[in-house]
């Protein structure tokens, strides 16, 4: 069995981070920065254990504004003219707080918990803050691994039209209404049929909406990636051991964004998997974790 410290709460760079981790003491630290609007249990329970089977100790949490994490305040809701204007005219977009400061609440999560250096695995805007901190704390990051994400570089091409629809719609208004739209939400982000998925899509809902939801946060988040503006010129000056893993058939994140990743960040390892969308399906997860454990031991051993 594979050890586990149920979730509790730390303060950390003036919030409060819920955080659970899987794996041993003494294991190679590996943190998991989740996507937007997503809490830490879409880093799967199973997911997490079998990482911390390979040796690592592993730390998923809560970033502000979702699930037990602190919840901030401010921001209108994104409206789609803003989105227009950031697109064809450049005009920065109105942010309550950047993606830099989401980095400094993972290196203040870091601090409270005594580790100097850790694996950073980040999906879709977690990947975008691991790049984060590999740029301003690179003295805190042993490897990075950037999943389903993108530079910033407005270059990149935009969601699919389904894909966008879904990022901007209004917040459903009951338990029901979450868990019939959390099924559609993921059924376009797969992008394909998987059965196995699906069948655990009511539960999953249930367990995210048991935990909290917060609308306004998602908001704020999305308001973060989009002010935050491009890495792509700063990417050239990574030193870290990077792996960039991607989907071919990503509705949100388009496959040109982990492309660009790869092609900005020296020496980095690109991953495409075959089939695979927004998401983080069962099946995919021998290739996956094979991958990110090869790498990450791969780095601690360079390092030696």
């Amino acid at each position: 069995m594979t050890a586990h410290q149920p979730p509790q709460t730390v303060r950390a760079n003036g919030i409060d981070i819920c955080y659970e981790i899987f794996g041993n003491d003494n294991a190679e630290p590996l943190l998991l920065i989740m996507g937007l609007g997503a809490q830490m249990i879409h880093w799967d329970d199973a997911f997490c254990e079998q990482l911390a089977a390979r040796g690592f100790r592993v730390i998923r949490f809560d970033n502000r504004d979702i699930g037990k994490s602190s919840h901030l305040s401010g921001g209108k809701r994104l409206t789609p003219f803003e989105l227009l204007k950031l697109r064809f005219l450049r005009i920065p977009v109105a942010a309550t707080y950047k993606l830099i400061d989401m980095a400094k609440d993972t290196v203040g999560l870091m601090d409270a918990l005594g580790i100097k250096s850790a694996h950073l695995v980040g999906a879709s805007m977690g990947g975008m803050i691991a790049q984060e901190v590999t740029l301003s704390f690179p003295h805190r990051v042993r490897s990075l691994t950037s999943i389903m994400s993108t530079t910033g570089n407005p270059r990149v091409p935009p969601p699919t039209r389904e894909a966008a629809a879904m990022l901007m719609a209004p917040p459903p208004r009951s338990k029901e209404e979450f868990i019939v739209r959390y099924g559609q939400t993921w059924n376009v982000l797969r992008a394909g049929h998987f059965p196995e998925e699906e069948a655990l899509d009511p539960g999953r809902a249930e367990r995210v909406f048991a935990r909290g939801l917060n609308p306004a946060g998602v908001g704020r988040q999305l308001r973060a990636v989009l002010a935050s503006g491009s890495r792509k010129e700063r990417l050239h000056g990574v030193r870290a051991p990077t792996l960039v893993i991607h989907g071919t058939v990503d509705p949100l994140v388009r496959p040109e964004g982990g492309k660009d990743t790869a092609a900005s960040i020296p020496n980095a390892k690109l991953l495409m998997i075959e089939g695979m969308g927004h998401a983080l399906p069962m099946r995919f997860w021998p290739e996956i974790i094979d991958a990110i454990d090869k790498h990450a031991h791969g780095a601690a051993a360079q390092a030696a």
